[in-house]
């Protein structure tokens, strides 16, 4: 005997009616017999004592195990209805007979087609007990491949993008998973490859039941293959040629679905339009058969408002106020302002963005930003225009070149108040990846920043500050994250009285070492005994996170180190504390409760945050 998978089976030629239609007469003599069998059916209903009420029922399966179980369970419908408040003894006689093909049909992807099952269903020995339904299943040794024919043909057959074989291999166990994947690869070349037209002109798996083997027939016609034309957009936004430089391929190159996408996907990001199609022009193919691109683009509305309220315990309550302008002329230029104010600290920054060579990644920045700072270390406000030239490098690093106006008038202490009026040339380059950058399972963040300045020829001082910032998260197993986080920093100055407040080097808060408030750690003045900042950081933690239930985790920490100043003594501080996280579509909220070990008298803190991991 011969199954045929992905067919339909042949009529039997042993039945009576063959294959024909059936005669008017047979119709109604099998319409009478199910009328019959209905009727008996609800007589013997009426007669059953036990489908007053909901029945109890315990399913046990048994012989199979890992994912051809969960296989089983997911089809199996006695055991997906065994809660049903509504089980009747009627539905669990009918669920019952039914399991058997539901389970061969379970276990037919693992190429699994000699199964045999022992099904029992007792009944309880008292009235209201529980029913026991019982399958013990021998799988047997599965079927596995004989023989395999493969053909390609079309103007693609010598195409390397194709398999030379079959994916699968003769002696291979027929798993029906092993097949759908060969076959997405097979089709998926074609698609990238450019043959619009390929058709499986022969796919089935034939089991021979007798010989227990399987036959894999597998033709494909490649066809011709397909170019892509010309881009042209349909929209009222911005220039054309602004507009091509999202594309990323030339008239001519292979047709590739997934570089439209690609270009579909740059265009929505950017938020220019609210709806982007493209559509292939299939008609307009000549000979040569280069398909022409059409581009329809309906713009976005111009303007984004956001209002938000949160709360973080380094700065207490805060509200913010964000503007975004989407597009402004022809040449996507874009604006936006964030207005930030909470106790401690205040804040209203611009940014004007001017997209170049790659409009999606690259831009001249400009940004003039407004601080207002009173904490428990420094008070004054900072007034700075940065001009950037902010691009991706091919390794993916985000690189900025710019330079900045500041002006800043500030006080440390009662001995160290001071303004700073000069420009600071700079440059960074960061970089993040992520499996989810939200919610990360496993990803690091890195980043390296060069800034300073030169007496009489840009400010009054003279300092060089270099810092690096690196956190790393990485999973094991479904329930455990470990979390390290280091924060690195130097500056090159005659005196930490030469560098503003705003670059001096400061720890303790949120995202430093917890258990302090923010930025009380430091070097002490021993006049003031008030913290003056430093010209040296070295801070670091480590964070061990378990899934509890559902969003739910609990963490246990300790962190580390302190900023530090030659000309004055700072002490190495450490804490350690429990936090509990739970998991939102803007980042996890985080609630720790954080000891200071090395502080005397020690004392605990409580730290609420939220936002992204990295």
């Amino acid at each position: 005997m011969t199954l045929l998978l992905g067919r339909s089976a042949p009529c039997p030629s042993a039945s009576p009616a063959g294959c024909g239609p059936l005669r008017p007469w047979e119709t109604r003599l099998r319409a009478a017999k199910r009328r019959g069998l209905k009727l008996v059916l609800s007589f013997g209903l009426l007669l059953a004592p036990a489908l007053a009420g909901a029945v109890k029922l315990e399913v046990q399966v048994e012989g199979v195990e890992g994912d051809r179980q969960k296989n089983v369970l997911g089809l199996l419908g006695i055991y997906q209805e065994q809660k049903d408040p509504n089980l009747g003894v009627a539905r669990l006689l009918a669920l019952h007979r039914r399991a058997p093909d539901q389970i061969r049909d379970a276990l037919a992807p693992f190429g699994l087609y000699r199964v045999e099952i022992q099904d029992e269903l007792i009944e309880p020995e008292q009235e209201g007990g529980r029913w026991l339904a019982r399958y013990r299943i021998d799988p047997g040794a599965p079927v596995k491949v004989a023989r395999i024919d493969y053909e390609l043909t079309g103007e693609g057959a010598s195409n390397p993008a194709f398999p030379k074989s079959f994916p699968m291999q003769v002696g291979d166990v027929l798993l029906h998973s092993d097949y759908e994947k060969a076959k997405s690869k097979i089709t998926s070349a074609a698609s990238d490859e450019g043959y619009l037209n390929a058709q499986l002109t022969r796919h089935q798996v034939l089991i021979d039941m007798v010989a227990y083997e399987a036959i894999i027939e597998f033709h494909v016609d490649t066809g011709p293959r397909y170019y892509l034309g010309e881009v042209r957009f349909d929209q009222d936004l911005l220039a054309d040629d602004y507009l091509q430089e999202f594309v990323t391929f030339k008239p001519g190159d292979v047709y590739d679905p997934g570089r439209l996408l690609n270009l579909q996907g740059r265009l929505i990001g950017m938020e220019y339009y609210e709806n982007v199609e493209i559509k292939p022009l299939m008609d307009q193919a000549g000979p040569d058969r280069v398909i022409p691109i059409e581009v329809i683009a309906k713009r976005n509305k111009a303007n984004k408002y956001r209002v938000g309220i949160g709360f973080a315990t380094d700065v207490g309550p805060r509200l913010s106020l964000d503007y975004r302008r989407r597009y402004i002329g022809r040449y996507g230029h874009k604006l936006k302002a964030e207005l930030e104010i909470s106790q401690l600290t205040q804040s209203l920054i611009g940014e004007y963005r001017i997209p170049f060579r790659n409009p999606v990644q690259d831009y001249i920045l400009i940004r003039p930003e407004i601080y207002a700072f009173d904490t428990a270390s420094r008070q004054g406000t900072l007034f700075k225009v940065t001009a950037a030239h902010s691009v991706v490098t091919p390794g993916g690093w985000r690189r900025n070149i710019g330079i900045d106006y500041r002006y800043e008038d500030y006080e440390v202490s009662d001995q160290d108040s001071d303004t700073f009026n000069g420009l600071v040339p700079n440059i960074s380059w960061s970089k993040i990846e992520a499996d989810d950058p939200i919610n990360t399972r496993n990803g690091f963040r890195l980043k390296y920043i060069l800034q300073g300045t030169l007496e009489n020829s840009l400010s009054e001082t003279t300092w060089l500050s270099g810092s690096v910032g690196y956190k790393l998260i990485k999973s094991f197993g479904d329930d455990y994250r470990l979390i390290t986080r280091t924060d690195l920093g130097v500056i090159l100055a005659g005196d930490i009285q030469d560098v503003p407040a705003s670059q001096r080097f400061f720890a303790g808060g949120d995202n430093s070492v917890r258990g302090w408030d923010l930025d009380v750690l430091g070097p002490d003045d021993p006049v003031t005994n008030k913290t003056v900042g430093g010209r040296y950081l070295a801070v670091g933690s480590l964070e061990l996170e378990r899934k509890i239930k559902g969003n739910w985790s609990g963490a246990v920490f300790t962190d580390f180190g302190n900023a530090f100043d030659p000309d004055y003594t700072a002490e190495w501080e450490q804490s350690a504390g429990l936090g509990i996280r739970y998991a939102t579509p803007i980042g996890p909220v985080r609630v720790d409760v954080a000891y200071a070990l090395t502080k005397d008298p020690g004392g605990f803190r409580l730290h609420v945050g939220l936002g992204p991991d990295l």
